[in-house]
């Protein structure tokens, strides 16, 4: 698998609900994303969305944002991201773009995975077979 992109993300406070059968918990958050085939940063903020099952004991995640800068070839561009967790635990991003250089993105099996760093920032880095 080939590092195709790191981000830097920064996390604020976030707000949460506990109901009888589910906790969740929704975090604002800004990045800046670097590569070799993407330069940028979010797009207003993004949102990642824990939730725990109490009754299973599922916990699962998906943030979603929107990134804007310019790709490889030097044309302004955005990336749309939803990295989710799935039943197995790993992250599987998808990706939607309108450039054409990371456009091959959208259609390969994406992983992520998630460093954390101190005073709320985590690092992402997404991972794709070559291209």
């Amino acid at each position: 698998m080939k590092l195709l992109l790191t981000i830097d993300v920064l996390c604020a406070e976030g707000v949460s609900v506990k109901g009888a059968d589910a906790e969740v918990n929704m975090v604002p958050f800004t990045a800046k994303a670097h590569g070799e085939y993407f330069n940028g940063e979010t797009v207003g903020t993004g949102v990642d969305t824990q939730r725990l099952d109490k009754k299973s004991g599922a916990f699962t995640l998906s943030a979603r944002y929107m990134l804007e800068g310019t790709d490889c070839a030097g044309n302004a561009c955005r990336i749309f991201i939803d990295n989710s967790s799935r039943i197995d635990g790993d992250l599987h991003p998808h990706v939607v773009t309108d450039s054409p250089v990371p456009a091959e993105w959208e259609s390969l099996p994406l992983t992520a995975m998630i460093e954390p760093e101190s005073g709320g920032r985590v690092t992402v880095k997404i991972f794709g077979e070559s291209f």
